[in-house]
């Protein structure tokens, strides 16, 4: 096998790694979102979790974050809660980082 092939299996190892890790710490604040979320809403324990559950899943639905803010987002209103889209929004970000840091943890 030359050099060439074996710097691009690396760099395919290395893509399909961070793509992983990325796939991962998404899921994992979405479930530290909907944890904070549940909590917001009054759900505790296994409702808690389920919700968990639930926020993890509508990021399925489409590319991006903007379906994981809609359902919380909605959720939150839906129960008379009136937490600013900013505040959601923020929570969502400063979770990406607890999210990589608890997941750089484990691996």
């Amino acid at each position: 096998m030359s050099q060439f092939e074996d710097r691009q299996k690396g760099q395919e190892a290395k893509f399909a790694f961070d793509a992983e890790k990325k796939f991962k710490a998404e899921a994992r604040r979405n479930k530290l979102l909907g944890i904070w979320a549940a909590e917001l809403l009054g759900h505790t324990g296994d409702a808690a979790n389920a919700y968990a559950a639930e926020v993890v899943a509508a990021d399925f639905e489409e590319a991006g974050d903007e379906d994981v803010f809609r359902k919380v987002s909605a959720d939150l209103q839906a129960k008379g809660l009136t937490i600013g889209e900013d505040v959601i929004r923020q929570k969502m970000a400063s979770l990406v980082n607890v999210a990589n840091e608890q997941i750089a943890a484990e691996g």
